[in-house]
C-alpha cells in the first residue's frame, strides 16, 4: 500500500508532536514552516530580559527529525489552499496532499489599532525576543547621554496585558532592574525606571484562580510594578501612550501582550472560522466543511461539553490534540474507528519572579517558593531536547545564585535600528 502524503503547516508544539507520532510505515510527511526551528514560547520572556540565550529555547527542525526518514522539511510561507485539487500553494511552489494539517498557531491581536501595531513590540518569536532585548539595552545606553526631558520617556516601560506573558515580563524586568542593570549602568538612577502593567480586566492573571489573581497582583506591587487594571490602551504613537481613563504616559517602550488572533489562510470561507479567527473543528480536529483537512493547537476551536467556549490556548492542549490526531489519521487510513478528543485539565501556572509563582491544579491552588519549583520543573520537562534542558537548568541555577547573567549582548546592525543580525522575522 502506497504511503499517504501528509502536509503539516507549522513547527510549534502541535506540529512537532504530530510529526513525531505519525506512523512512518503509513505516511510521508512534509513539514512546512517560515522558520527553520521550533520555538519554546513559554520562555520567550527570559530571552527578552537577558536571562537565557536564544539557542536554549530554539530547536532546529532538521535536527529534531534527523532520524525520521519519512519527514521532509521546507521553509516557506503558505499562501492558499485549493480544497478541490488537494493542493497547498506556498512561496516556493505548490504541493499535493492526501491530508493537510494546519498547526499555524496565532498572531498578536492589536484589535484594529494600526498605530499600536506599528509602534509596539510583540513577543511571538525568538526573533522578537531578541529585538526586545536589543531595544532595552540600547535604551539604557541612550539614557546615559540623554537630558532630563528625554530620560522620562526612556525610563518608562509599559507592558500591556496581564496574562501569563505580561506578568512574567513585568516580574523579570523588576528583577534585572534591581539586581543586574545597576551594575552595568552605574550612572543611572534606577529608582526612576518605571515598569507599568496595563490590564483591561479587573485582575492580573484574570483567567486563573482567585489565589493566582490576588497573589500575582500582590507580588508585582511588592516588587515595584505599577499595575493598572480595568484600563485599556486607546493609542500609542511611539512617544505617547493614551489610556482609556484619559491618562497619558511618555514612553519609548511598549510591549504588547494583550491577546492573539488566528492566522487566516486563503481558500477557506468565513463560515469555517470561529471567534478569534480560529478554525472550527470537530472532536477529531477535522476542519468544518472539509474531509481531509485538520487543525490542531491554538488555531483549532473545538467545542465540547466541558469546554463550550473552546479549549485554552496552552501547550498541553496542542500536544495532546496532536498525539490523538496521529492515532486517528492511522485509524482513518485503516478504515478503523476514530477516538474523540477530551482534554484533561492538568492546571495552569505563571511565575512572577525568583521564588514567586502561582500554580492552579484541578484540586488545589498554591503560590510561593514551592509553586516556583513546580513551574521550573514542568517547564524543563516540556523542553524537547535533553541537551538544552541541562543548559537552561545551569543558566537558571547560576542566575539564582549570582543574581546575574552574562547574556546582555546587543546583537544588531549598527545601520539599522533595533534589528538583530542572527534572527528571522516571523
Amino acid at each position: 500500500m502506497a504511503k499517504k502524503k501528509i502536509i503539516i503547516v507549522g513547527g510549534g508544539f502541535a506540529g512537532i508532536q504530530l510529526t513525531r507520532n505519525l506512523d512512518e510505515r503509513l505516511f510521508d510527511v512534509l513539514l512546512i514552516d517560515k522558520l527553520n526551528h521550533h520555538q519554546f514560547q513559554p520562555l520567550f520572556y527570559q530571552v527578552a530580559t537577558s536571562q537565557i540565550e536564544p539557542s536554549s529555547i530554539s530547536f532546529p527542525l532538521r535536527n529534531i527529525f534527523k532520524n525520521k526518514s519519512n519527514v521532509q522539511i521546507r521553509l516557506a510561507e503558505v499562501l492558499s489552499v485549493d480544497k478541490l485539487k488537494n493542493t497547498l500553494s506556498t512561496t516556493i511552489g505548490d504541493f499535493e496532499y492526501d491530508y493537510l494539517v494546519m498547526a499555524v498557531g496565532c498572531k498578536t491581536n492589536f484589535f484594529g489599532n494600526e498605530n499600536i501595531a506599528k509602534n509596539a513590540f510583540t513577543l511571538k518569536s525568538t526573533y522578537e525576543a531578541i529585538t526586545i532585548r536589543n531595544h532595552i539595552l540600547q535604551t539604557f545606553e541612550k539614557v546615559i547621554s540623554s537630558n532630563d526631558f528625554e530620560k522620562e520617556s526612556l525610563l518608562n516601560l509599559v507592558i500591556v496585558g496581564a496574562g501569563p506573558t505580561g506578568v512574567e515580563l513585568s516580574g523579570a524586568f523588576t528583577e534585572i532592574k534591581k539586581h543586574v542593570l545597576p551594575k552595568d549602568y552605574k550612572g543611572i538612577d534606577f529608582s526612576k525606571f518605571k515598569i507599568i502593567l496595563v490590564e483591561g480586566s479587573k485582575h492580573t492573571l484574570n483567567a486563573m484562580s482567585d489565589v493566582a489573581k490576588k497573589a500575582s497582583h500582590a507580588y508585582l506591587t511588592q516588587m515595584g510594578v505599577e499595575v493598572y487594571t480595568e484600563t485599556f490602551v486607546k493609542d500609542y504613537d511611539g512617544e505617547l501612550l493614551t489610556l482609556s481613563n484619559g491618562n497619558q504616559i511618555k514612553t519609548k517602550t511598549v510591549l504588547w501582550a494583550a491577546g492573539v488572533t488566528g492566522n487566516r489562510i486563503e481558500g477557506f470561507s468565513d463560515d469555517v472560522y470561529a471567534q478569534g479567527s480560529r478554525f472550527k473543528v470537530n472532536r477529531i480536529n477535522q476542519v468544518a466543511e472539509t474531509e481531509n483537512i485538520f487543525a490542531v493547537g491554538d488555531i483549532a476551536f473545538m467545542t465540547t461539553p466541558k469546554y463550550p467556549k473552546g479549549h485554552p490556548q496552552l501547550a498541553n492542549v496542542a500536544i495532546n490534540q496532536a498525539k490523538l490526531l496521529a492515532k486517528n489519521l492511522k485509524a482513518i487510513s485503516e478504515n478503523k474507528k476514530t477516538k474523540e478528543f477530551e482534554y484533561k485539565d492538568l492546571g495552569s501556572m505563571a511565575t512572577v519572579g525568583t521564588n514567586k509563582a502561582v500554580v492552579d491544579l484541578p484540586f488545589v491552588s498554591f503560590k510561593g517558593y514551592f509553586a516556583w519549583l513546580v513551574w521550573m520543573f514542568l517547564h524543563l520537562m516540556l523542553i524537547l531536547s535533553v541537551r538544552n534542558k541541562l543548559i537552561i537548568f545551569i543558566n537558571w541555577a547560576w542566575a539564582y545564585v549570582t543574581k546575574d547573567t552574562s547574556l546582555r549582548l546587543i546583537l544588531s546592525d549598527s545601520n539599522k535600528k533595533d534589528q538583530p543580525t542572527d534572527g528571522q522575522s516571523s
